[in-house]
């Protein structure tokens, strides 16, 4: 392994280029080979930030064949750097194939921090983030992407997803049929771009401001729905048992900790309860 080449996991800008980091490019000027989603795509970007390093394509049609030839250069000494289109590689684009293979012939891969549509999105829509849910895109079909959203009918965590401007109405439309039209969502697009924009408010009420102006649909979408906000009747009868047992002996923090885990629930919702017992 001493003489093996590194994998590098290069997050490139997701809109404004200047998100780029300075330990990004260097490495793509320092590495003997890009591997890249689409190699026309990112040679703008290289060319802006004068990086020459040799291009070659990875993508979903190839990557199975290729992954197999990078690993061959790699165990031959040559350092290779992923990106992909926008963001960071593998979150809902290729690579995971090429890092696989690379984990099971003991070749190092070392992931850079960097952008990330999903976290990025999550970080300015105000919703819950001490727990998450990321789902990638929903199935183009709407019976698959109806059996996605029922499964996340009761989740209390935020949930995560992707969406092309020519499905996120549908997608809206799927999510008040299955959610309901009050569910809570923000649909965040164009990201570090001119034009970004979040927008707040029920499935209906998005569904609404989609519909109002054919803008509101363009650009690639970050769609975030709020958790199942649980009450007394979601709560297992074991568990509210337990509950009150563990109560008689422990701090309320520390009960509803206890149950959190033994029942997979939020703690909070348990801690609340806890104090209103005392009520």
């Amino acid at each position: 392994m001493a003489d093996f080449g590194s994998l590098f996991i290069v997050p490139t800008p997701i809109g404004n280029l200047e998100d780029i980091t300075l330990r990004a490019i260097r490495t793509l000027k320092e590495v003997d080979l890009i591997a890249a989603e689409d190699t026309r795509h990112s040679q703008k970007l290289l060319q802006h930030f004068a990086i020459s390093t040799r291009l070659i394509s990875l993508h979903d049609h190839n990557e199975s064949q290729r992954a197999t030839q990078l690993i061959e250069k790699l165990q031959q000494g040559t350092n290779i750097a992923l990106i992909s289109d926008a963001g960071t590689p593998l979150i809902s684009d290729p690579g995971y194939g090429l890092v696989n293979q690379c984990r099971a012939n003991n070749v190092e891969v070392i992931p850079l921090p960097g952008p990330c549509a999903a976290i990025t999105a999550l970080s300015g829509a105000g919703l819950a983030t001490d727990r998450f849910r990321f789902e990638g895109f929903l199935p183009a079909k709407q019976q698959a992407k109806a059996q996605v959203l029922e499964s996340i009918e009761r989740e209390t965590a935020t949930s995560v997803f992707y969406e092309s401007p020519r499905r996120v109405a549908d997608t809206l439309q799927a999510i008040v049929d299955v959610l309901g039209c009050e569910r809570r969502v923000v649909l965040a697009k164009e990201l570090s771009k001119a034009f970004e924009t979040f927008y707040s408010g029920s499935a209906g009420e998005a569904l609404q401001w989609l519909h109002a102006d054919s803008n509101h649909q363009r650009g690639e979408f970050v769609l975030m729905v709020a958790g199942h906000k649980m009450d007394v009747n979601d709560i297992p009868e074991e568990a509210l048992k337990l509950l009150k047992l563990l109560m008689a002996e422990l701090p309320p923090k520390k009960a509803a900790a206890v149950v959190a885990q033994q029942y997979g629930l939020k703690k909070n919702t348990l801690y609340q309860m806890g104090l209103a017992f005392d009520q």
